[in-house]
């Protein structure tokens, strides 16, 4: 196998059905018959809760998320609760660590690196947080991280607030963080964001931190290589 990426974008999808997604692609990488795959895309309303998150980090009741359509899902990535949404780009790494000679700690400060550099192309100053994971702006956070290594092989990965509706982060205490806000692309800059201009700006950062290149495959496209996980 290569360093090259096989990229995927399959627009709006549920959030289920990604996790069967990122799934195949995990069976199939450690496999051996695909590369690294990056996936982008967008959620339908959804709330996960990761391996450390806390039920008060909730803070309304399922017919209140019924209500105003949202889903939830307690899910096998590391950190808290989070929210996924329209507006907001989320992104699937699936990565042979050892592969690219990384390790779960440099992995997750590239995946910090690579996005930091994304919001630079948008005259935004991101920044690390040496007590969180994710990425900031001020002292917002613009960029969840929330990943599974799964021998040696990632999945879940990041969120990025290109241009969502802000206020589907109130029904939570935002990867049980309570003294910071979130924000976004189009907040910050008081203006719309093309989405398919940042995820062209993700590619390039993705290619900066970690090298390789990109070839996009569609959902069919993958139907070989399909392997039990």
């Amino acid at each position: 196998m290569s360093k090259d990426w096989l990229l995927l974008r399959p627009g709006f999808m549920d959030y289920d059905e990604a996790w069967d997604l990122q799934g195949g692609l995990l069976a199939a990488r450690h496999a051996g018959v695909i590369d690294d795959a990056l996936v982008l895309l967008q959620h339908n309303h959804v709330y996960t809760m990761g391996r450390r998150a806390t039920e008060s980090h909730l803070l309304i009741s399922e017919a209140e998320m019924k209500a105003r359509g949202i889903a939830l899902y307690y899910v096998d990535r590391g950190g808290d609760v989070t929210y996924h949404g329209p507006g907001q780009i989320t992104g699937y790494p699936i990565i042979d660590l050892r592969k690219r000679g990384l390790d779960v700690h440099s992995y997750i400060r590239a995946l910090e690196r690579a996005l930091i550099q994304v919001l630079a192309d948008f005259g935004i100053t991101g920044r690390q947080d040496a007590g969180y994971t994710g990425v900031w702006a001020e002292d917002e956070k613009i960029a969840a991280i929330g990943v599974r290594i799964s021998r040696g092989i990632t999945m879940h990965g990041f969120a990025l607030n290109v241009d969502p509706c802000l206020s589907y982060f109130d029904g939570i205490i935002p990867c049980g963080i309570k003294d910071r806000g979130v924000t976004s692309i189009a907040k910050l800059l008081g203006s719309p964001v093309k989405l398919v201009e940042v995820e062209e700006s993700i590619l390039r950062a993705f290619q900066s931190q970690f090298g390789g290149s990109f070839r996009e495959v569609s959902l069919s496209d993958l139907a070989l290589v399909e392997t039990p996980v």
